[in-house]
């Protein structure tokens, strides 16, 4: 019996591994994206690289410069605010809907990407942890068994995993990840909610310097 391997397009690698360059922080903000570059350290033709590059400006990781080079983008201050505001009122529902609908098989699958960055932080592999701790996010939206949620996430999510690999603390970051695991894995709702209010309260306020005094308040209160 043979097993079958998923096939991957020139444009789905293309995209992948440019995607990937720059949520790793291999591509850094700001930097030129060229065409005939990008397709020498792929081993392709441009033409893949020019579809890839016009769906990482539909996920907006990519900014457009007509007639000339494309750049990875420079996410401003009011980007990520923007950002937050979304994330917190979608993943406080996410959160709640995985705790309560969360199967065997989805719970099995949470353990094991928590197991993959719970062991990278423990080695100090600060990439690999973060993907893992968007990997985390991602597969609690799956499990929430909510199919709009799961196309809403869709529609942000490369933005979304961006802001996620955000952070420096890989082992704090995975540690709440595991409290959250195991109140999904308790069903307590209650707890879900208040552990991820108060996580992405804890990211934003180590990471973000612009998150204002006021604004911490705002998520205390909605944690209380």
């Amino acid at each position: 019996m043979t097993s079958e391997v998923e096939y991957e397009s020139e444009v789905e690698r293309a995209t992948r591994v440019i995607r990937d360059e720059i949520l790793d922080g291999v591509r850094k903000p700001g930097s030129r994206l060229v065409e005939r570059d990008l397709a020498a350290d792929l081993g392709v033709s441009r033409v893949p690289v020019r579809d890839a590059l016009k769906t990482l400006v539909a996920e907006g990781l990519v900014t457009p410069r007509p007639r000339t080079w494309a750049t990875v983008r420079e996410f401003t201050p009011a980007d990520v605010a923007d950002l937050n505001e979304v994330r917190s009122a979608l993943e406080v529902l996410t959160f709640r809907l995985a705790a309560n609908r969360r199967t065997r098989e989805g719970l099995e699958r949470l353990r094991g990407v928590l197991d993959t960055e719970l062991a990278a932080a423990r080695a100090g592999d600060a990439p690999k942890a973060r993907r893992a701790a968007a990997d985390f996010h991602e597969t609690v939206t799956a499990i929430a068994g909510n199919d709009l949620l799961f196309e809403i996430d869709g529609l942000l999510r490369s933005r979304i995993r961006w802001l996620l690999v955000q952070h420096e603390n890989i082992e704090q970051v995975a540690a709440e990840h595991e409290a959250l695991y195991d109140a999904i894995a308790q069903r307590d709702v209650a707890r879900a909610s208040t552990l991820i209010l108060a996580h992405m309260g804890n990211i934003r306020y180590l990471d973000d310097p612009t998150w204002r005094d006021e604004d911490r308040t705002l998520g205390d209160a909605a944690a209380r």
